[in-house]
């Protein structure tokens, strides 16, 4: 029985995504830079892309350990109808056939689910960072002057030879984070800032009968 496993994927995106909306000309002298970019790479070596990577795997590994159980338990009963095949009463040998057969359609049904809700939250992700990608790889290129990008993670960019220095991955990545993270200075209070009094207690209450 042939089965694949489910496994979490890395987060990819098409050329076709990214160059849908054509930068706008910033001046009546075209830039005349090229450079290329992995996308794939650069997603993944983002701080959303690390981390919406890894809450794709916490949220899927219970499913994947499930699905490896179940491979563990028809290999084992695949292993007991081999060892037992001449010794077997011929009852139990059709008993491990039907067991063997039930889970296999168990395991396929539920691997081609998971691997639907995968895809389907993989698409969720990569919409998600593409379009702060494109956003990124706009102001890259225009700050830059850069007149073509080209997304070499893509086997269908035609691309033949690309020089070293060309390659703008680690730029984007950086400026990617840059943009998303806020600065630690902002999240800290202003230096010099009076902490708040502590609400006064109000008096208490006088019982009836007690002396003032």
């Amino acid at each position: 029985m042939k089965h694949t496993a489910i496994c979490v994927p890395a987060l990819a995106l098409g050329v076709s995504m990214l160059m849908g909306t054509p930068a706008t000309a910033q001046s009546t002298t075209p830039p005349s830079k090229v450079g290329i970019i992995h996308i794939q790479n650069a997603l993944l070596s983002t701080s959303d892309g690390k981390k919406a990577l890894n809450e794709l795997q916490a949220k899927f590994n219970p499913k994947k350990a499930a699905l490896e159980k179940l491979q563990t338990e028809i290999q084992g009963l695949r292993d007991t109808l081999s060892k037992g095949s001449n010794t077997m009463a011929e009852e139990m040998k059709q008993k491990l056939m039907r067991d063997i057969d039930q889970k296999t359609k168990e395991i396929n049904r539920d691997t081609e689910d998971a691997q639907a809700d995968l895809d389907q939250e993989q698409g969720r992700i990569m919409q998600n960072l593409g379009q702060k990608m494109i956003a990124v790889i706009d102001k890259y290129a225009k700050d830059n002057s850069y007149s073509l990008i080209l997304d070499v993670s893509s086997q269908q960019t035609p691309v033949l030879y690309a020089a070293n220095g060309i390659d703008i991955t680690n730029e984007v990545v950086a400026l990617y984070d840059k943009n998303a993270v806020p600065p630690a200075a902002a999240a800290a209070a202003p230096s010099g800032t009076a902490a708040p009094r502590p609400a006064a207690t109000p008096p208490a209450k006088q019982q009836p009968g007690t002396p003032k």
